[in-house]
């Protein structure tokens, strides 16, 4: 099915309820495991993935077709996952660096990361990144999306995002060295 008819689909309220499933049985996996990797804690992921799908529910008659639909519904993901952390740190009256502290212990005790020591030390790696190399680390390493597609998406220039990749990876490189 074509992508403007399968739009149609959702915004028709006749094929709604089907094409939304379709949706949710195509992307909840993609989109879970991006918002998991900006907020690592799996039980948080699942509360902005459901936020994130409602959004798109909500503004899907608002889609316009710019981009691909996919593209469209990562920019909402991201933006969900980031504005969850902001709001998070802002209740805790906490600072980033308190909050990174925070998103490595709660990785240590989640039974879902079942990574080893040096998979831990890469992810404290990652979060000690700032928030922009972080999130373009992520989605370039673990998700392997294009630089054109995550321009897109984050609506910056494929050379500002070649940079902060290229940056992200030498403080990775520095931190997994040191020790």
């Amino acid at each position: 099915m074509e992508e403007k008819e399968f739009i149609q689909n959702l915004l028709n309220p006749k094929t709604q309820n089907k094409a939304f499933q379709k949706l949710l049985l195509e992307y909840q996996r993609p989109l879970y495991n991006h918002i998991r990797n900006i907020i690592l804690s799996h039980d948080d992921t699942d509360d902005v993935l459901q936020n994130t799908f409602v959004k798109v529910f909500q503004n899907l008659k608002n889609f316009k077709g710019e981009s691909k639909l996919f593209s469209w519904m990562y920019r909402i993901a991201t933006n969900e996952a980031i504005t969850f952390i902001n709001k998070k740190a802002k209740q805790n009256g906490s600072s980033s660096e308190f909050l990174k502290t925070k998103i490595i212990e709660n990785l240590e005790a989640d039974s879902h990361f079942d990574g080893n020591a040096i998979q831990l030390k890469f992810q404290k790696a990652i979060v000690n990144l700032p928030e922009k190399q972080q999130l373009v680390f992520k989605m370039r390493y673990f998700e392997e999306i294009k630089y054109e597609e995550m321009s897109t998406i984050l609506k910056t220039s494929v050379g500002a995002l070649k940079a902060s990749y290229h940056h992200a990876v030498k403080k990775i490189e520095i931190f997994m060295i040191k020790d």
